[in-house]
């Protein structure tokens, strides 16, 4: 299992054949989905899990301003390659909770 830290407005793309079968759980702040139409999916907050394989989706994103985490879990120890296609410096702690 390993951890996708994302700071706010980051964007991790999701190479398919590196995720095949991972599962995700979001453990800190919000994750959008974005889909292989270039269309925003849904935000998943705290505690949402979330499968990668055929859901069409190309990448993770923090639509807040404060990080994000997610654990990710792959079936037989497979490694998942992160990279960030947005590089943002880290904002101001906006005050909110997440």
């Amino acid at each position: 299992m390993r951890t996708l830290t994302l700071r706010g407005g980051a964007r991790v793309a999701v190479v398919a054949a590196e995720w095949h079968g991972a599962f995700g759980v979001v453990t800190r702040g919000r994750v959008q989905l974005e889909l292989r139409d270039g269309e925003p999916g849904p935000v998943l907050g705290r505690d949402a899990g979330f499968w990668l394989r055929g859901t069409g989706v190309r990448a993770l994103r923090n639509p807040g301003r404060r990080t994000a985490r997610v654990r990710i879990a792959t079936p037989n120890s497979r490694t998942v390659t992160c990279r960030s296609t947005h590089p943002v410096p880290p904002l101001p702690n906006d005050g909110g909770t997440t």
